[in-house]
Formats: structure tokens, C-alpha cells, sequence
């Protein structure tokens, strides 16, 4: 474990004071003490309102990344919204030091273009920060900036943490996707993804925790609801929508 960058994360649970209050009353929170990483990808699935985007904007913003996503040079705020969390846990960490780093958060990543955008604006004479992405951001489409990102700004050797990233891609673009995981993977990188998408989470090399109202556990790919869900949907999607909607 020492030969990956980020290694577990663990909860202060003696600094809490109160369980009952937000974040710490949501299950997977209270009940975490420490999260082993996977050396190369660790998923958080889960459904909504189960403390995935809460765990991992915490993890980033402890990590120093902005909240609302982009590396660690950026430092603006739309609006306040993140918890205190990043405050109230531990990230051990091995040797290895990344020399790369990124937070994608995909509700915010607007935000983040747009960022780009006035920080180019108002420099003088320094290259044009839109240029590591391959151009301006707000150019593509919500799903081809998200590719931008990912191939032009993401070096390898570094941490990477996505919330969602699927959020904008069909599904040809998230089997992409996750072709692109696994080049990051083999230039030494480790990603931590908080994900619905049955197609990431089929990466190998990887492990997966479901968040839910009884706490964190590690889960086999096949036993997660994503996978579980979907395939009964279109295996027998006629009868499934049959019992939805009639």
C-alpha cells in the first residue's frame, strides 16, 4: 500500500460531537471509520442521497481541491454548499508523492469553464489556461468538454477524483471513458469515482463500495444495484415497464 499515493481514508469520529447533524447523521458517514483506496480505482455507488458526491467532495477538499472541481490552483465559489466533512476525516497516504491532480464534479463543471474563461481574460502575456484543455470548454457540448478534460488536461501520474462523470456521456462515450481510465491507470495514476453508471464500474482493476442506509460495504460488481438493475431491465424490459406503468 505504500507504493500508492492515497492509501485509506479514515474518520475522526473522537472530533464529532454530534451524530445527529448533517453530515455525520447520513448512514454511510456514520458509520465509516477507515475506507481502504484501491491502488487504482475505487468507486462509491450507491443511490441518491446516500453520501457519495458529500464523501468525495470531502476527500478532494482535504486533498486541497476547490469544491466546486478543477485542480489545485483553482479557488473560486459560486455558492457555499460544501459540508464541514473534509474537516473530520484523515487521508493516509504512501511514499509515492502524484504530480498531477484533478476534481471533476459534474454539476459544477460549468463553473469551472467559466473560470477558465475569466482567469484567461484578465492575464497578460501568460499562455491561455483553456489551451491545456484543447480550447474553450464552453465550445463543446456538456459531454465533449468533459472529453476535453480528460484527454487533453489529465497527464497522467496523478490523483483523479470524478463525482459523476457520466453524468453527460451516452453510453458509447462511457465506454470511451472508460478506455480512458485504464490508459490513466497505466501512466500511475488513482482515481476515486462516485458513480450510477454500470459501465464504469465493470473497470477490473478496481474496487467498488456501496453506500447505503446501513453504512459502507464492499461490493462484487455483479451484486451492485446499478448492474442488478439495469440488466433485468433490458433482459425483460417489456414486462418490467408493463408492471411500471400500467
Amino acid at each position: 500500500m505504500q507504493e500508492q499515493y492515497l492509501t485509506r481514508v479514515t474518520l475522526k469520529r473522537d472530533k464529532i460531537r454530534d451524530f445527529n447533524q448533517y453530515p455525520f447523521s447520513i448512514p454511510a458517514v456514520k458509520g465509516l471509520e477507515a475506507l481502504p483506496l484501491h491502488k487504482n480505482v475505487t468507486f462509491l455507488v450507491g443511490e441518491n442521497g446516500m453520501g457519495k458526491s458529500t464523501l468525495i467532495e470531502a476527500i478532494a477538499v482535504n486533498l486541497g481541491f476547490n469544491a466546486e472541481g478543477g485542480s489545485r490552483n483553482f479557488n473560486f465559489e459560486t455558492y457555499h454548499s460544501h459540508s464541514v466533512l473534509s474537516e473530520f476525516i484523515l487521508i493516509s497516504k504512501g511514499v509515492k508523492h502524484p504530480s498531477d491532480g484533478y476534481f471533476l464534479r459534474a454539476e459544477s463543471f460549468y463553473n469551472v469553464a467559466s473560470n477558465i474563461e475569466e482567469l484567461d481574460a484578465i492575464s497578460s502575456g501568460a499562455p491561455a489556461i483553456k489551451q491545456s484543455y484543447g480550447g474553450s470548454l464552453h465550445l463543446c457540448s456538456h459531454g465533449e468538454s468533459f472529453f476535453a478534460l480528460l484527454n487533453n488536461r489529465l497527464g497522467g501520474h496523478g490523483v483523479y477524483l470524478f463525482d459523476e462523470p457520466e453524468a453527460a456521456l451516452s453510453p458509447q462515450r462511457q465506454l470511451a471513458m472508460l478506455c480512458r481510465i485504464d490508459e490513466l491507470v497505466k501512466q500511475d495514476s488513482q482515481l476515486i469515482i462516485a458513480t450510477h453508471s454500470p459501465i464504469l464500474t465493470a473497470y477490473p482493476n478496481s474496487m467498488i463500495y456501496t453506500l447505503s442506509e446501513t453504512g459502507i460495504q464492499q461490493t462484487e460488481y455483479q451484486q451492485t444495484d446499478n448492474y442488478q438493475i439495469t440488466k433485468q431491465f433490458l433482459n425483460n424490459y417489456s414486462n418490467m415497464l408493463k408492471n411500471l406503468l400500467e
